[in-house]
């Protein structure tokens, strides 16, 4: 069995270069995998391992400067969710694009699962999904806005061009684990929206801590890991992944006329060039070829 642990934390790491590849080594000699992000405005991943071995690495992290108070959440999966380790530089390890933001400064209120479905039913309350469109479109709370964005960068504008909609009205944000309510709940606070509110630990805390019968969560949840979505107790979903487009579909989506393994699905049929298709078909050649062989190719 494999621990996944979701993290992020906001402090000043003011050469998050020199942190690279000692953090790197430490994740290597205890058989980390997954994807590590650090900037000057902190650190962000999801990383698997052993029950040692993600121990040894949070306890790493912790004794990196800023750091003693970093939390995390945990799941488990029979599979290994990740191919490979990545330790990466960054601007930002949530991107937003709006340099005044600072979650270090202040954030929304926090709102424990347990008090969250008592805060989005309240009739002076807006619910904000900050999530992508793909993310949205799998799984959300009942009534919450979907403002259809493709990247976190988008959200700004979203907000600029709506705000009008939410005039006297409590604002309520969530994303998968919470980091982007950190950075989207000081920028409205910059705005000047007065309550702002946001759920702790995310999506994937409230799956893990509220029972189905209470739940106002409608769908699955999308996982940046091999698992692709998942529910309450984050159990897995049936959501698997397009290899070409990166986006959940469903098994039957894989009956459709526009799904080819690895090439293309319903979502991304028509994004693609035939060039691109063709890249797409020899690299799925190869994965099958590697499998064949008993390997394993790095893009599948």
């Amino acid at each position: 069995m494999y621990i996944i642990s979701a993290l992020y934390h906001f402090t000043r790491f003011d050469d998050p270069a020199a942190l690279q590849q000692p953090l790197l080594d430490h994740c290597r000699t205890n058989g980390i995998t997954g994807t590590l992000l650090l900037a000057r405005e902190g650190i962000n991943g999801t990383i698997a391992g052993s029950r040692t071995g993600i121990d040894a690495i949070l306890a790493y992290i912790r004794s990196l400067p800023g750091c003693a108070d970093l939390e995390h959440k945990e799941s488990t999966a029979q599979d290994k969710p990740f191919a490979r380790l990545k330790v990466r530089l960054k601007k930002e390890i949530v991107t937003m694009g709006q340099p005044d933001v600072n979650p270090r400064e202040r954030v929304g209120h926090y709102v424990a699962p347990e008090d969250w479905n008592d805060l989005i039913r309240a009739p002076d309350v807006a619910v904000i999904d900050t999530r992508n469109d793909y993310e949205v479109a799998i799984g959300t709370f009942e009534g919450a806005v979907d403002p259809e964005t493709s990247s976190f960068r988008e959200f700004p504008a979203w907000w600029e061009a709506n705000k009008h909609r939410f005039h006297n009205k409590r604002i309520a944000m969530f994303c998968t684990g919470g980091i982007r309510c950190e950075k989207s709940t000081n920028y409205l606070l910059g705005q000047g929206v007065e309550e702002v509110y946001h759920l702790k630990g995310g999506i994937l805390k409230y799956l893990e801590e509220m029972p189905t019968d209470d739940s106002s969560w409608q769908g699955e949840c999308f996982v940046f890991d091999q698992r692709v979505s998942v529910g309450h107790g984050l159990k897995r979903g049936p959501h698997m992944l397009c290899h070409a487009c990166r986006r959940p579909i469903l098994p039957d989506d894989c009956k459709r006329p526009e799904y080819e393994e690895g090439v293309s699905c319903h979502q991304c049929i028509h994004e693609t060039s035939p060039t691109d298709k063709s890249r797409f078909r020899e690299r799925q050649k190869q994965i099958a070829l590697a499998k064949a062989r008993g390997l394993k190719h790095m893009q599948a």
